[in-house]
Formats: structure tokens, C-alpha cells, sequence
């Protein structure tokens, strides 16, 4: 060990350091409390020889600073005082001392008192060891190794506070494994285990900065955030990382999509930080995911987080979910619903500005369910509802009364008229 021997008589100090050197450790010698202070300002010591009689700063003020100055870093302080007053062991243990030896000190005392704080000092460097390795595993995915949401969470904003005070563009990708479900229950959850091992390794075979980040965000869905990366150099990681899933090759027998383990991947770019934040950042990569699936997955669909406002337009008829998609799609970031079940999963994931109900949904007693469940859910109360309908029925105003929607706009509208009534309810 390097221990420090605070001493002012030129003796004692002689003494002292031959004791240090045949217990065979390394003695640094400081000749007051103050040359003690300077010394350990650049120089790391595992213990301190203190005495307290000296000039200047004390024995116990010198204690009392570097306690103060070392805040959390403990290291053993043993006082040697020809004090030995009960009230002198007192203001030695409150200072900070861990022991307190009256002169004179046998070579054989002084020995034993090192090496019993030596061991106290081994045990400390084992616990903070063992504290460092449960802090670096509360921050992993027990399955996979890679970070857990909570840590991924931490880390991404410190990332985007940086893109922000650099104004840089900073990029998410969310990674969603095609029809997990129905390979967990064909092969077994040890084989679905399995299965996202070789996934993330795929993943992180593609990511070539320390900068980046990959977490595992839920079951079968991985998240990566890729600072100073722009929309093509997303579209390039995302596309690399598909390719490193074909090469695995991971049958899948009974997947709809593909013989082979595929992933769908949905990625936003944001190119200027100022006025969003990180959740918004990752909200959007969510909804480019369900672009990604709805585009019969197995592929990367990467969008760049803008001003619009979202809007999801529900009902079963497909063909008017098309007619008014044409319409809105250029002023919103527009997602499209056929059921009232996808209508609500919509809704609690990615939080739209408005919902817009055609009748055919909301003329139901399913919509009629999925209102009452959307305005009582704290993360669906906000949103806006309105429903879109034919000026020539008469049921209109009784369907908004049973479903709780106030606001109507008629199908036959222009799409100019209709866009504007949109904006005037959502702006």
C-alpha cells in the first residue's frame, strides 16, 4: 500500500517510515497538515499515518478537510498523539480517525494496526467491486446482455442533450421481430430464447460507433439510437441489419412472411432538436414501425419527425380509409385503423392529436365501448375525437350522443374544406 505519514518531528518521521518500509509498503512523507492537503490533491494513498500534535493545521483539522474533500472515497486515518485524554479519543473518532495510538509505538503495535486496516481496506475495494458488477447487471437485459429500457432511457437523453447543444441530427430505430408469437409457440420458449440471442447479436454486429445505443425495449422489440445520423444513414443501419438477420438464417416454419426469422424496423430522424424532445423522437420510430408492419413487414420504413400533427383515421370501409388518406396524408402524419381493437392499440401506443371515427365503426356497440374506454384511459382522455359521416342521416347527432363525440364532419366535404375544419379542431 502507499501510505501517507503526516509528521513533523524529523525523528518521529524517521522512525515511522522504516516501521512502513519493513511492514513492506511504500511511505510518502508530508511534514504538516498543509504539505499533507497539497500532496494528496494529485496522489492516490491507501492509508494515513496522521499525528495530531503539529504547527499550523492540526492533526484533527487536517482529518477533518481531507474528509470533507475525499466526500464518498473512504480511506483508513490512524492518529498517533501522546494525547490520551478520554476527550481526546473522542474528538479523534469524530474528526474522522479510525484509530488512535499513544506514543510511543512499537514497531510490532504499529505493524499489526496497519495490517488490520489493511484488511478493512481490502474488504471496502471487494464490496464497491461487487457493487460496480450489480450496477452494471441492474443495468442489463438478464436475457440478452444488452441495456435494459430503464438504462436505455438514461443514457439516450444524455445523447440527445448532446445532439441538441451541437444541433446535430440524431436518429431511433425500433426493431420488432416478425411473428415472434407464433414462433415462441412452435419451437418452445428455450428455442424463442435462443432465437433473440441471435437477434441482438445480428444487431450489434451492425453498429460500429461507441456512440450508439441498443436496448431491448419489450419482449421481442429492440431499440437502437444512432446520434449524428441523418434519415439515410438510419435507412442504411436499418437495411444492414435485415441483411444481418437473413444471413443467420433462423427457420421460422410458421411464419406468414417469410420461411426465415425477419424483422420489421421503423425509424425517425430528427434533424433539429430544438422544440422536441426524446420521447417524441422514439414515438415517431413507433409509428414508422407500424408503417413498416402494415407494409407487410419484413422491412425498414424510416420517417423524419416534422411539425405535423398525427391523425388516425378508423373505420372498416377501406375504400373511404383510402379516399381521405390521399387527402390528409401530405398535412399529417396519418396512421389508419380497420377495427375498433387496432383503432384502440393505436391510440394508447402512439397517442394521436385526433381520432376521426367513420359511422362504421362508431355506430357500434363495439364503438360505442371503444369512446367510453378511450375517455376514461389517462393516456387516450386528451385526445381529441370526431367522427366522419353523411350529412343525409338522420342518426348523426343520436350516434355522437351515445358515443360522446360532439364534432362532425361530413364525407361529401371538399378536401380543402375538410382539412381546415381538422386543423381548426386540433391547432
Amino acid at each position: 500500500m502507499k501510505i501517507l505519514l503526516v509528521e513533523d518531528s524529523a525523528t518521529l518521521r524517521f522512525a515511522m517510515r522504516n516501521y512502513i518500509i519493513d511492514a513492506g509498503h511504500e511511505p510518502l512523507i508530508a511534514r504538516s497538515g498543509e504539505e499533507a492537503l497539497q500532496l494528496l490533491e494529485n496522489t492516490p494513498v491507501d492509508m494515513i499515518i496522521m499525528d495530531v500534535e503539529m504547527p499550523g493545521l492540526n492533526g484533527f483539522e487536517t482529518t477533518r478537510l481531507i474528509r470533507e474533500w475525499l466526500a464518498g472515497h473512504w480511506i483508513p486515518i490512524i492518529f498517533v498523539t501522546g494525547l490520551n485524554e478520554d476527550e481526546n479519543y473522542r474528538e479523534g473518532i469524530e474528526a474522522g480517525g479510525d484509530d488512535y495510538l499513544i506514543k510511543p509505538v512499537s514497531f510490532m503495535i504499529i505493524k499489526a494496526k496497519i495490517r488490520a486496516m489493511e484488511r478493512i481496506a481490502e474488504m471496502r475495494d471487494q464490496l464497491n467491486q461487487l457493487n460496480a458488477e450489480l450496477e452494471a447487471l441492474s443495468q442489463l437485459d438478464s436475457l440478452t446482455q444488452i441495456y435494459n429500457r430503464r438504462t436505455f432511457n438514461e443514457l439516450a437523453q444524455q445523447q440527445w442533450a448532446l445532439a441538441k447543444r451541437h444541433q446535430q441530427p440524431i436518429s431511433a430505430l425500433m426493431i420488432d421481430v416478425d411473428h415472434f408469437k407464433l414462433f415462441n409457440d412452435h419451437y418452445g420458449h428455450p428455442a424463442g430464447d435462443a432465437c433473440l440471442k441471435k437477434v441482438t447479436h445480428a444487431i450489434k454486429s451492425c453498429l460500429h460507433r461507441s456512440s450508439d445505443i441498443l436496448g431491448r425495449y419489450g419482449g421481442e422489440e429492440f431499440i437502437v439510437l444512432l446520434p449524428e445520423t441523418d434519415a439515410k444513414g438510419a435507412m442504411r443501419v436499418a437495411q444492414a441489419i435485415s441483411e444481418a438477420l437473413e444471413n443467420i438464417q433462423i427457420r421460422h416454419d410458421v411464419s406468414p412472411s417469410s420461411t426465415f426469422v425477419t424483422a420489421s424496423i421503423g425509424g425517425a430522424t430528427c434533424l433539429r432538436t430544438t422544440g422536441h424532445d426524446l420521447e417524441e423522437l422514439i414515438k415517431n420510430a413507433d409509428r414508422a414501425l407500424y408503417k413498416a408492419k402494415r407494409a407487410g413487414r419484413n422491412r425498414s420504413w424510416i420517417d423524419e419527425v416534422a411539425t405535423h400533427k398525427t391523425l388516425l383515421l378508423a373505420d372498416t370501409n377501406q375504400e373511404l380509409l383510402r379516399h381521405f388518406s390521399a387527402h390528409l396524408q401530405p398535412h399529417f402524419n396519418l396512421l389508419t385503423a380497420e377495427s375498433q381493437k387496432e383503432c384502440l392499440e393505436l391510440a394508447v401506443d402512439l397517442h394521436p392529436d385526433l381520432i376521426l371515427l367513420g359511422t362504421n365503426i362508431a355506430d357500434t356497440e363495439a364503438g360505442i365501448e371503444l369512446c367510453k374506454i378511450l375517455a376514461r384511459t389517462p393516456k387516450t382522455a386528451s385526445i381529441s375525437l370526431a367522427m366522419l359521416c353523411d350529412s343525409s342521416s338522420s342518426q348523426i347527432q343520436e350516434i355522437g350522443k351515445k358515443v360522446g363525440i360532439s364534432t362532425h364532419f361530413d364525407k361529401s366535404l371538399t378536401a380543402p374544406a375538410l382539412l381546415n375544419k381538422i386543423v381548426q379542431l386540433i391547432h
